[in-house]
């Protein structure tokens, strides 16, 4: 029986841009610069070849964009604005890069005074800011010396002052997840599509982006990031990674009702899918699918929301449990329920090495080994 259609509005948001300094840098970086701060390692080659290799500069360009994600892109882009802001309102150049600078510029930002009324800056935030910094002088031809001691010994009395415990976000276990499909409507297209998102995100070990980057098949789009295969045993994914492509396997679930390529089929045949990405927003008052992609910001959201109407982890105040629920909770969730060898659910997620497998696995091993009685007490 076809779903009933919703009456609310699609409240899907549009991918946020980085934040950004408004601050106009100095001329001689603007004289660098791509639009959105992101340099080139082939600068204004155009007016210097011949006709005919123009097309592949820009083709070089195109790959040198896909060497990173578009969300580090964006991060670095960021980070080097609020850089070269900061060296200006200090009358300082921001190149070629001075490792004394640079060691001011992670002092101010570790104190909230690289900019009026900012907060101070995480040190994970920082190590980025540096990372983005080395990165975008690099492609402009300069070498930044990150091992020079006018960072490094700042850097470590950041960490020894600053530094925190990692605050991951809280898995969801299965019978977590059961509870959270619960609450949605299957009877319209969007609670069709969460369903869908939820199981394949939860069984794949994916991260939002994957999940939002599936496509029905492969070579439908430029910015997928995937594709799926339905077969008789399970759903073959083939995901792009930052290492190259790898396959994930998701298997049939025990029950139609928790099975993600159940609820895969559902969703396409309900939206009537026929071509390019999976998974996209619900518009004209849930009616109607769109043909964009959907936000991945929208996989953090619905997990969120989900795990509040579900009651999930109801000892802590909602704003705690908000806290606590991410888009990485599905896939956390999975490597700390999987009772498999722990090789297997490394393969599933790609991992390069078994610790960081188990640094997803949140809960799974918590207290098994009880060395206070083994030791007699």
């Amino acid at each position: 029986m076809a779903p009933n259609i919703e009456q609310n509005t699609e409240n899907d948001a549009q991918e946020s841009s980085a934040p950004s300094d408004g601050t106009a840098v100095s001329g001689d970086v603007s004289a660098t610069e791509m639009p959105a701060g992101l340099p080139s390692p082939l600068p204004e080659i155009n007016a210097g070849v011949p006709a005919h290799l123009r097309d592949l500069t820009d083709r070089a360009r195109g790959y040198v964009e896909a060497a990173s994600s578009a969300n580090t892109r964006r991060a670095y882009a960021s980070d080097w604005k609020h850089f070269t802001a900061w060296c200006r309102r200090q009358n300082l150049s921001p190149l070629p890069p001075n490792p004394e600078v640079i060691g001011l510029y992670i002092t101010a930002c570790a104190s909230g005074a690289a900019e009026r009324g900012a907060k101070p800056n995480s040190v994970s935030t920082i190590e980025r800011r540096l990372a983005a910094i080395g990165w975008n002088c690099t492609q402009r031809g300069m070498t930044l010396d990150r091992k020079d001691r006018a960072i490094t010994t700042v850097m470590a009395g950041i960490r020894n002052t600053h530094a925190a415990p990692p605050r991951q976000k809280e898995a969801l276990l299965p019978e977590d997840l059961i509870s959270m499909l619960e609450t949605l409507d299957r009877g319209t297209l969007r609670g069709l599509r969460d369903r869908a998102m939820l199981l394949v995100g939860f069984a794949g070990g994916l991260r939002r982006s994957e999940i939002t980057g599936l496509d029905l098949g492969r070579d439908q789009t430029e910015d997928g990031r995937g594709w799926i295969e339905i077969l008789d045993k399970g759903l073959l994914i083939t995901l792009r990674g930052k290492t190259g492509w790898r396959e994930v396997e998701v298997g049939r679930g025990s029950s139609d009702a928790t099975c993600p390529v159940v609820a895969i089929k559902t969703w396409i045949k309900f939206a009537k899918l026929a071509k390019g990405p999976l998974f996209r927003r619900v518009r004209g008052k849930g009616k109607d699918v769109g043909q964009e992609r959907l936000n991945d910001q929208e996989v953090a959201r619905l997990v969120k929301r989900a795990a509040l109407a579900a009651g999930v982890r109801g000892d802590l105040s909602e704003t705690e449990r908000g806290q606590k629920f991410a888009g990485h909770s599905l896939r956390a969730g999975l490597a700390s329920s999987a009772e498999v060898d722990e090789r297997y659910v490394q393969k599933h997620l790609g991992h390069a090495s078994a610790e960081m497998t188990r640094k997803y696995q949140r809960r799974r091993d918590r207290f098994r080994v009880n060395l206070t009685k083994a030791a007699g007490l």
